[in-house]
């Protein structure tokens, strides 16, 4: 499947490749960054393209906004499943391990990259070249099968966090608009506030399509980085409001268990692992770097700022509010402006969110479809299917009831194959044939085989509910259960 290509310089061996060739090519990028292709007989100079890259410090505004969405406020309600001790250490543990994967899809990548001479590589294209390596016949001659099958999850699993996206936007500034009337300057005095009925959230569905409809009309993801700084900004101011407050008057923490009961604990693991979820942005932001050297690095430093903050976050929630936590830490706040403004705040970051998880499925599906019209109907082929999507997104969170639980269910399927079951079985067939360690393979098995129990586990927790017809998990808290 065609993708948009925005080359770089090749780094390591590829450009002495690309010297000891006879016929040397080089690139030439449009006036369009994303809309670019590779023009192998082109002579401008390469560094004319580099300056059209993102830097390292972009990148990272990116990979930590990639990661950063509404799951982050479910993560104390996790750690209550786990236990004070376990919750904590077992966070610690799947973002190493999360990273991990991300670092195996950049080698691999790297490795064909270099073997048949490419500037870059996507998630489908390197799996789909994963499988062509692999020393079994049947899997090389479906290869083909992988590139769908990856490139099918990140569209559905990009969308569907879209769709969430709108449904917790319309439901939290409903809950601000509803308890406008008894919001106070008192943060200390935490009464009971009964909310006045306004417009249906639907409504406020439609309110934010204009908004996300120019959003995602921009193109370029330099541009986006500036979404993606205002998104972490408000983010992390919110979530300083939170730990400031969650961090006074600690009661003693000797009353909560260290561990909890291991029947809780599939709740926490279906909450906590698709809160690291930018694995569908890893590739194309390594592919935009002006130096992609640095990636690794940068995607490593990126990781653990994110696996700090949650294991923070939910550590010092459950500390705080103990067996009162509610699924959404922001409903155990005072109703007061200061702390409703936490909740204005992560309006704005999911709304610039909204863009940056957008952009992964068009660089899919847009260069698919631009290369089967004229040249002269590419940018209204472009922007069409933009727009088509972005509707889709909203009419979906509109009609469909109980949508958080149905994309809960998708994304339970699609997530866990892209996060923790691909990529360990990719480093497998990729370097299989060139020698790999018993120790090695026991540990990308290891991997995928907690990636299907996730599956199994998510997937049944998404049917249980989606059966369950009572009202206990409100609509608009519940889509912390999948991001």
């Amino acid at each position: 499947m065609p993708v948009a290509k925005n080359t770089k310089e090749l780094q390591g061996a590829a450009p002495l490749k690309l010297d000891l060739m006879s016929s040397p090519k080089s690139t030439k990028k449009l006036q369009n960054k994303d809309s670019s292709v590779l023009d192998a007989r082109s002579s401008e100079p390469m560094d004319l393209e580099k300056t059209q890259g993102i830097t390292g410090f972009q990148t990272l505004v990116h990979l930590v906004k990639g990661n950063m969405g509404t799951g982050i406020l479910g993560l104390p309600l996790a750690v209550k499943n786990a236990g004070i001790l376990m919750g904590p250490l077992s966070l610690l543990v799947m973002g190493f391990i999360a990273c991990h994967c991300m670092h195996i899809l950049v080698r691999c990548a790297r490795h064909f990259c270099h073997r048949l001479n490419k500037p870059f590589m996507d998630y489908g294209d390197t799996v789909m070249h994963g499988l062509e390596a692999s020393p079994n016949t049947w899997l090389q001659t479906h290869a083909h099968w992988g590139r769908h099958m990856v490139s099918f999850f990140l569209i559905i699993t990009q969308l569907g966090f879209c769709c969430v996206y709108i449904v917790f936007l319309a439901d939290n500034l409903k809950q601000v608009v509803e308890a406008v009337n008894g919001t106070t300057n008192n943060c200390y005095n935490n009464e009971t506030v009964i909310p006045t009925p306004t417009m249906d959230s639907r409504l406020y569905m439609l309110a934010f399509l204009p908004l996300l409809v120019l959003l995602v009309l921009i193109r370029n993801l330099r541009i986006l980085t500036i979404f993606s700084m205002l998104a972490n900004i408000s983010m992390l101011v919110s979530l300083i409001i939170i730990a400031q407050y969650i961090a006074q008057g600690i009661p003693d923490p000797s009353q909560l268990p260290l561990v909890a009961s291991w029947k809780t604990y599939p709740l926490f693991f279906g909450t906590a692992i698709f809160s690291f979820e930018s694995i569908g942005v890893v590739l194309p932001l390594e592919n935009k770097m002006k130096d992609a050297r640095r990636f690794p690095a940068i995607l490593s430093l990126g990781m653990s700022i994110i696996t700090a903050l949650y294991i923070s976050i939910g550590a010092l929630g459950y500390l705080r509010f103990g067996d009162d936590i509610k699924a959404s830490i922001t409903l155990n706040l005072p109703n007061c402006w200061l702390y409703q403004s936490v909740k204005l705040l992560y309006i704005i970051g999911i709304l610039c969110t909204y863009a940056l998880q957008f952009y992964v499925p068009v660089e899919i599906i847009i260069p698919f479809a631009v290369s089967r019209v004229s040249k002269r109907w590419t940018l209204p082929v472009d922007l069409s299917i933009r727009l088509a999507l972005v509707c889709l997104t909203c009419i979906l969170a509109i009609l469909i009831p109980r949508l958080d639980l149905v994309l809960s269910l998708v994304g339970s399927v699609s997530s866990s194959a892209l996060a923790l079951i691909i990529p360990p079985m990719l480093e497998i067939t990729t370097y299989y044939s060139e020698g790999m360690s018993p120790l090695t393979i026991a540990k990308d098995a290891l991997i995928s085989i907690m990636g299907f129990v996730g599956f199994l586990v998510g997937t049944y927790q998404a049917l249980d509910e989606l059966i369950k017809s009572e009202d206990s998990l409100a609509f608009s808290n519940s889509t912390i259960f999948i991001l």
